[in-house]
Order: C-alpha cells, then structure tokens, then sequence
C-alpha cells in the first residue's frame, strides 16, 4: 500500500507533539533493570490511543532457568518487570510485522547534565534514553499515530514487542519468543541513522578469574601473582581477537569497518594489599564476533587459547563465565524486508544505505531461535547513545517515523 506522502507528512506533523512529550516523560522515569514497571504502565497508556491492544505481559521467574538468559543475579524476581505487547490488527490476508524497542536503559554517565529530566534544546532531546532507546518507542507511537490519523486500513497485524532488559543481554526479548508470537518478518528499532541493518555482529561478554599463590613481597620465587597471570590471559585474548578478525575479513558489509568487532576489557580488580603477590585477580570485558562464527565456537575458542597459550600456571589456575552470549543476525541483503525499507527510505527523501551493526542487539533471538527474518533500524545516531551526550533531534523522530510508517503501510498493506 502507497501512503500519500503530503498526506503523511500532515500526520507526523499533527502527533509530532505528543510523541516528544511521551519521550520525555519516559526519560523522567529511570528504567534501569529491575526498575522498568513504571516506564511500561505509562506506555501502556500512552500505545493504547494508537493500537487495538496494548497489555503488559508478565515475564517468569523462570526465565532465568532458559539456557539463553543472560546476567543471572542471586535473589532477583520479575514481580515487577512487564514487557509490554501491543497489537493494531488488520483485515487478513496480508503480511505481519513485529517491531521490537526496549525500555531499559544503562545508568547515567558521569557528568550527564540532567540524565532524568528530558530537557529539550534547540529542538533536539537530551537524556538518558534518548535514542537507546526510548527514542525509538516515540518514533514507533509517532509512526502508529500518523496511520490512524490517515485512516489506513492495514491486511496483516503490526505486533510492538516493548521489552525490559535488552542492555543486560535481551531477556525481555527472550520472554517473548519463547512465547506465542510468531510473525512474517521483524524489525528491531535500534539508532543506526536510518542505515538499513541486515547483519548484526555477535557478542560475548564474560569475567575470568586467575588464581595465584600469595605470598610476602620478600619472598620471590614463591608467590605467583595472579594479577600477572590475569595481564597474560589478557594478552592471550588480545592475539586471538588479532586472529579472529583476520579470519573474519571478506563479509561486504563488515569489511566498511577497520574493527568491527573489538575486544575489550573494561573491569579489573585483584588481591587485598600492595606488598602482597594476590591470590586472585578478576577481569570483565567484552568480544565481538562476526557470521563466520557462533557464539558457542567463540566461547570454546577463548577457553582453548588460554589453556594452550598460558604457560606453565595458568591453564590450571583460571576460571571463565559468560553472562551474556548473542549470535549474530543475518539476513540476505536482497530480502523483501530490506526492499521494504530501502523504498521507504526513497520515499521519503533518503537514500537508502545497506549496512551492518558493528555492536550486538536483539535481532538475533527472532532469526536464530524462531526462524523469523529480522531487520534492525531507527532514528538518532548509537555514537551518543550510553554517553553523556544522548540525544535525539525531534526532527529525527518526525523522519523515522515517516519511514516506519510507509514500511509498515507496504509490508502490512
């Protein structure tokens, strides 16, 4: 179905309003995990001027059981932390949709001038949230709104899938697809500039603790610093990342990029005094991978190099967990979806551009675990998103919304 683009522009225009000041009140409730209740029941309200249904799905405590959760915590309970499920039905006979956003939010940065309060400057939103992802959910409201105004009569369903704890590893994500929802294609709205994302690189984020044995500063030959055995295993994986990106060269969409798939290390503690060799040292961090590997084959892999490369002591003495585990997504440049979106983009004044995701994201529970072809894309640009500079320009919003709309009036229509 061809929307009248005078038309769609009059009903972006007329809900712009709403959709900036839904954002902001999302951003004025700060979703971190565990605390995303009261940003979905605002949604809830919000969607359901714009859907046929919109309900607040409890997620179980079972979840934590699945062998795909990520980060288990000790005593945590779901009592409070709805995904929230909206639906605007169409006649039958068409094509469904699910679009997937999340709630959840990191913790501010340091310095971040007002990270809960949504201020608006210039006619650009600052915020934590703004555009991941928070952003995207006014740009999905905007996009629903603009269709009810222009009175569009859409075939197939456009299913939202509003989800808690997508920056902790998607279990929110995971909660719906072990669900009943099933759909002809995806859409994860993730900030990506309106680039058209059809792979999505893979992650693992793990902690490694090397154990030495402790000793005096005065007894040299006798200790074995564990910190020392953990700045080796750091090494290791620095030349197996070397390894495996060289490995990984030849993808067209990923070889636009020098690294598109880093190594890094962001947390490190060890032992309990400075003239003591420590006896433990723990390091967390993150490695990024590409569709020539699984998640599983990474996870082996780094295991390997660390028993083969670690010398005379560490290959006995450490301790590797993986608390957040994706696969990459990928779907064929040349499926309909992709089309979809790239004459969405023309029809809206941008030229298309097909690229990859050189982070990781929650496409990859759809393809991988329910064979449902996902696409990510959406409004504002990841380059400020966790930083303390989020923002999103409301200009954007109007614009991704446009395109989104146009999207789902062709897939659906």
């Amino acid at each position: 179905m061809k929307l009248d683009a005078n038309k769609l522009t009059d009903a972006v225009e007329a809900h712009k309003e709403e959709a900036v000041s839904l954002l902001r009140d999302l951003i004025r409730i700060p979703s971190t995990r565990g605390n995303e209740g009261d940003a979905m029941r605002e949604l809830q309200t919000r969607l359901d001027s714009v859907v046929d249904s919109a309900e607040l799905i409890p997620v179980s405590d079972d979840i934590q059981h699945d062998p795909d959760y990520s980060f288990k915590l000790d005593d945590f309970s779901y009592a409070d932390q709805p995904n929230l499920k909206v639906v605007k039905k169409g006649s039958g006979n068409g094509k469904s949709l699910i679009v997937n956003t999340h709630l959840d939010v990191v913790p501010a940065s340091p310095g971040q001038e007002g990270p809960f309060e949504g201020r608006i400057e210039d006619g650009v939103v600052f915020g934590r949230g703004a555009c991941d992802c928070k952003g995207q959910v006014a740009t999905f409201f905007l996009a629903l709104a603009a269709l009810k105004e222009m009175g569009v009569e859409l075939k197939g369903d456009v299913i939202g899938h509003m989800v808690i704890e997508e920056e902790c590893g998607g279990n929110g994500t995971l909660a719906f697809v072990r669900g009943e929802d099933r759909a002809d294609a995806a859409l994860v709205l993730e900030p990506t500039e309106f680039k058209i994302l059809p792979s999505i690189r893979g992650a693992v984020w793990f902690t490694i603790t090397c154990y030495g044995r402790a000793g005096h500063s005065g007894q040299a030959g006798r200790t074995v610093s564990a910190l020392k055995e953990a700045i080796l295993a750091i090494e290791i994986l620095e030349r197996y990342h070397a390894r495996l990106l060289e490995e990984s060269k030849g993808h067209p969409l990923y070889d636009a990029y020098e690294n598109p798939m880093p190594i890094t290390f962001g947390i490190m503690e060890a032992g309990d005094w400075p003239a003591m060799a420590p006896n433990w040292a723990t390091f967390k961090g993150v490695l990024g991978f590409l569709p020539n590997k699984t998640k599983e084959e990474v996870m082996q892999e780094m295991q390997d190099v660390l028993t083969s490369e670690g010398g005379d002591w560490l290959p006995d003495h450490f301790e590797i967990e993986f608390m957040y585990r994706h696969d990459c997504n990928e779907v064929p440049a040349s499926h309909p979806l992709v089309e979809t979106l790239q004459n969405a983009c023309r029809e809206n004044g941008h030229k298309p551009e097909v690229a990859a995701m050189p982070a990781s994201c929650d496409a990859w529970f759809y393809t991988n675990l329910i064979d449902i072809p996902t696409v990510v894309i959406g409004s504002g640009t990841l380059g400020v998103a966790h930083s303390s500079q989020e923002q999103i320009p409301v200009e954007d919003l109007a614009e991704g919304a446009a395109i989104l709309a146009t999207a789902i009036a062709d897939w659906c229509g």
